[in-house]
């Protein structure tokens, strides 16, 4: 349960003064639900409103603040003609003060004539005037209490920096005063203000960076904590054994010899799953490094020891592939496959629960689908999950009551993650690494061209075509959109259709499920020769005759998604080719980013790029797929606080008596104040 202390902090917004309906829709858009996301919106920017003594023509273009006096009222003639105060400066010197949209009883009531008022606002010149637009409009004495700089927050329509503002401090307000979780040498060695000074200080001066490293290292310290505690609890809690006896695995018939790194990562794992513990691991590779081979072993050794295994795949069509590439493998074996999907219904659903339930299917494979309540397994013993970043901490807790004990866990994903993001989001977890390519895959021949080249490049795709290949061609949005200059899919299809008639399919994430795979199997078959289609991609099908792909618009989007995609090019042994379009007038990062995915095809080298130039959220998508991250730590600052985050928290759990000592109990409350407070669920029941 939350501390007490901190509930006023977790009340909705609308419990503010001042929060109605109208403004809680905007403060929705913001992701600004409660009091606590008020605390941790920090500013973005500031306002410089030091006070000038007087008026200058040189700081045209900045704002400024200054006392001036009104000395005449020009009223605009209609309801669209600006109202003008004239006003002079201690100095004489004359500005305009104007105001779109206002009447003249409220102009005269701001800036009444001869009474000494003190303005805020971008000095700017008209013609020979001096002049503010829509100034701030205070007493001399309001101005002098103002900070001189002015916090800016990200806003939305129907929402201003002021009442903004207003809300944050009434969410400062509600800040207690907390116990002190960070451990004293450190705390003294960075010289840290305390946690609720800290906020204050944040919010007040948006460059005050001993504050905001205060309340970065905190979140942090909170997440690897709560990931410290969940890996002690899967030490804690009793798992099965899997001691396989090779008979399944010798009768495999493999056509070729597992790479050096693919025999690592399986010795490790088979050395994970004959311990009495359940594994937690996760296995990185590039697309095409051979992941699947692994995690077939894995799933093999279940089953020689009497368990059931699962695999999750995060869509459909990868499940349908899944299956179709296990029952192709695992042909002739004395085992059972099956799949099943949120299509499943009627009969073959309920055999396919059936034999879940007694038995008889030794390895199911699926979507979510496979963890609803309704299903019910004999003997879980290993669940591997492919692709899938909402995978996060709270479904790796849910698998745990999946079985009458938890079984053991192996996460793929052939998005290399950088050590830093390893830790943050993974740091319960082993690691094992696939950084070899099997025997004769060749590197893809990746190419940047200009988007205004679109007519040779269309060229070049006939002439890929007419000599039986394949190809993609990835656009970024689906449909045109007013706010945005990006192709469309949906357009760039219709255009292409022109001159490929039907052998041009379309794929997005809007379509549905059923129509997503009537898509890729007619590219698979080759009855469509052209694949035009979003991000959606990135985890697909394999088709070795695609060996040429086309991304529109390539330097908007992340290298880590870039390269993500480009992995489903060729995936047989010959020569493919990626042309990535860029558009004019790139800045120097841009064209530093695309230079690189010309000359690598290193995963782990460009995620590390990729972490640095973007962030977190971007490069692995959780801001699409909703898996909650940091607020208050950038990626750079995470990478900069990762180490020493860890190392507390584990000088907390092995030194200082875990969170049931006086500093535990300061960090319980870290755990809840960060919502990572799963962890201390998991401490009461293991």
């Amino acid at each position: 349960m939350r501390p007490d202390i901190l509930n006023p902090l977790f009340v909705d917004v609308d419990a503010l003064k001042g929060v109605g309906a109208a403004l809680s829709k905007p403060l929705a858009k913001l992701g600004l639900a409660r009091a606590v996301d008020l605390l941790f919106d920090l500013p973005t920017g500031y306002i410089d409103r030091t006070a000038v003594p007087e008026l200058d023509a040189v700081d045209v273009g900045r704002v400024v603040t200054v006392v001036v006096t009104p000395i005449e009222h020009r009223i605009g003639n209609g309801p669209r003609s600006p109202s003008r105060v004239i006003a002079t400066d201690p100095a004489g010197n004359i500005v305009a003060l104007v105001f779109f949209r206002a009447n003249a009883g409220m102009a005269k009531a701001l800036l009444p004539i001869g009474e000494a008022r003190a303005v805020s606002g971008k000095l700017e010149q008209y013609d020979q005037w001096l002049q503010i637009v829509h100034p701030d409009v205070m007493t001399p004495e309001e101005a002098a209490a103002l900070p001189p700089r002015d916090p800016v927050y990200a806003l939305t329509a129907g929402l201003t920096n002021r009442r903004l503002q207003a809300l944050v401090a009434q969410a400062v307000a509600r800040a207690p005063t907390l116990p002190e979780w960070i451990e004293p040498t450190l705390l003294a060695k960075n010289d840290w203000p305390a946690w609720r000074d800290a906020l204050v200080r944040a919010h007040a001066d948006p460059t005050d960076a001993m504050a905001k490293d205060r309340l970065a290292y905190d979140e942090v310290f909170a997440n690897q904590l709560a990931l410290m505690l969940l890996r002690a609890s899967s030490r804690r809690r009793k798992g099965v054994p899997l001691q396989g006896d090779g008979r399944l695995r010798n009768a495999l018939r493999l056509p070729y010899a597992p790479t050096g790194a693919q025999a690592r990562a399986i010795a490790e794992i088979e050395g994970d799953l004959i311990q009495p513990r359940p594994m937690t691991r996760l296995l990185q590779g590039d697309v095409g490094s051979g992941k699947t081979l692994v995690a077939t072993m894995a799933l093999l050794a279940a089953v020689e020891a009497g368990a059931q295994g699962a695999l999750l795949a995060p869509t459909e069509i990868l499940a349908r592939q899944h299956y179709a590439t296990f029952s192709k493998t695992l042909a002739g074996l004395p085992l059972t496959v099956a799949i099943l999907t949120g299509r499943d219904k009627g009969r073959v659903r309920e055999s396919t629960l059936m034999g879940l339930a007694d038995g008889s299917i030794d390895i199911l494979i699926g979507t979510h689908a496979i963890f609803q309540e309704a299903v019910a397994y004999r003997k879980l013993g290993l669940v591997v999950v492919d692709e899938q970043h909402r995978f996060g901490v709270a479904q790796r807790m849910m698998l745990q009551a999946k079985a009458e004990r938890p079984p053991h866990l192996l996460v793929m994903t052939a998005t290399p993650i950088p050590r830093t993001l390893t830790l943050s989001q993974y740091g319960e977890m082993d690691v094992s690494r696939l950084d070899e390519m099997p025997p004769g895959r060749q590197p893809i021949e990746t190419r940047v061209l200009n988007a205004a080249r679109l007519d040779e490049i269309a060229d070049a795709l006939g002439r890929h075509v007419a000599a039986g290949g394949q190809a993609y061609w990835v656009c970024p949005l689906v449909e045109e959109s007013e706010i945005s200059d990006l192709t469309a899919a949906e357009s760039r299809a219709e255009t292409l259709r022109e001159r490929f008639g039907d052998k041009v399919g379309l794929i997005h994430g809007r379509m549905k499920g059923p129509e997503k795979d009537a898509v890729m199997a007619a590219f698979q078959r080759a009855e469509t020769q052209v694949l035009v289609a979003t991000t959606v991609i990135e985890v697909g099908v394999d088709v070795p005759n695609a060996t040429l792909m086309i991304i529109e618009a390539a330097d908007r989007f992340g290298l880590a998604q870039l390269h993500q995609l480009r992995g489903r090019v060729g995936r047989g042994t010959g020569k493919s080719t990626c042309l990535l379009l860029r558009g004019d007038g790139l800045s120097e990062t841009s064209r530093a980013r695309l230079a690189l995915m010309r000359e690598s095809n290193d995963g782990f080298r460009i995620a590390e790029e990729d972490l640095r130039l973007r962030g977190a959220g971007e490069m692995l998508g959780t801001r699409q797929s909703g898996e909650a991250q940091f607020r208050l730590a950038s990626p750079e600052k995470t990478a900069a606080l990762i180490e020493t985050a860890t190392a507390d928290a584990r000088l907390l759990v092995d030194r200082d008596g875990g969170l049931d000592g006086p500093r535990g109990q300061a960090a319980r409350v870290a755990l809840y104040l960060f919502e990572r407070d799963a962890a201390v669920g998991l401490l009461r029941s293991g």
